[in-house]
Parts: C-alpha cells; sequence; structure tokens
C-alpha cells in the first residue's frame, strides 16, 4: 500500500482529472462494480472511480476515487450502515471518507450540503461525487440503466 502524505492526497484530490475513453459506461447490477479509469489533465496521474452496487440492498452502494491505483482518496457509502470513526463517533448514513495521512479511509464525515444536492438521488450523488473529486471531464453512462 502506497502511503501519501496528507498534502499529496490533498492535491491530488483537487486536481482536475478526465476520462480516458469517451464510450458509455453501462452501471453495474445488483452485487456489480464498476471501474472506469481517469487521469490528470496532464495525463502524469492515473485515476480510479470505482461504482459499487449492494447485492441484496437495492439502496446501498458506494462510490469511490483511488489514485496510484490503491491510495482511496475519497469514497461516498450511500444505504448502508452508519460508520464508526477511530474515535468511537457514530457518523449517519450517507457518509463520506476522506483520505487521512496515518489512517488511509478509515475517518468517515457527514456528507457536505453545500456539496451534494440531493442526498436520495443516486444519479445527483454520483455526479456531485465526480465534481467533489474535480472530474472535469467525467466519463459517460448508460443513465437508462440507472436504476
Amino acid at each position: 500500500m502506497t502511503d501519501l502524505t496528507q498534502a499529496e492526497a490533498d492535491a491530488l484530490l483537487v486536481m482536475h482529472k478526465r476520462r480516458l475513453e469517451s464510450r458509455p459506461y453501462q452501471l453495474p447490477d445488483l452485487g456489480g462494480r464498476l471501474f472506469v479509469p481517469l487521469e490528470s489533465l496532464d495525463a502524469r496521474e492515473a485515476f480510479t472511480l470505482d461504482i459499487s452496487r449492494g447485492r441484496i440492498n437495492l439502496a446501498k452502494g458506494s462510490y469511490q476515487h483511488r489514485a496510484r491505483q490503491t491510495v482511496i482518496l475519497a469514497r461516498l457509502d450511500f444505504g448502508g450502515a452508519p460508520h464508526r470513526n477511530p474515535d468511537e463517533a457514530e457518523i449517519g448514513v450517507p457518509h463520506l471518507h476522506l483520505y487521512r495521512e496515518g489512517f488511509a479511509d478509515k475517518w468517515a464525515f457527514p456528507v457536505p450540503p453545500d456539496r451534494f444536492r440531493t442526498l436520495g438521488d443516486r444519479w445527483d450523488l454520483l455526479t456531485d461525487f465526480m465534481r467533489f473529486c474535480a472530474v472535469v471531464e467525467p466519463p459517460e453512462f448508460d443513465r437508462s440503466l440507472f436504476a
């Protein structure tokens, strides 16, 4: 696992990213995952957008943004259980995990209402999550399959 300083992780999160492919992606079925490659605008850094759906709970899922293959910079969990942080504080759902030096993605925070429009709409959550992660040229998705 690659450890980053907090300054490196923060810089990677706000770095502008673009899709690598212009084809539309099909969103995953129940229990499925989709891995979408992204890159920085100067093509020096590679990133991944992961989209996961729950297997049994239709409302459960997560959107995750990774750098350097394994480093989770941000993850938005929705429809599941609350999260307990290392300090024992419980964070409700949805919640946003952010990289913290020395803790990786073990800390979760309430979703900032000024950055996420509609918490109950998975499409809005995805578009807001990509915006939060500075994806300025987002991948295309077949939205008709977003059920």
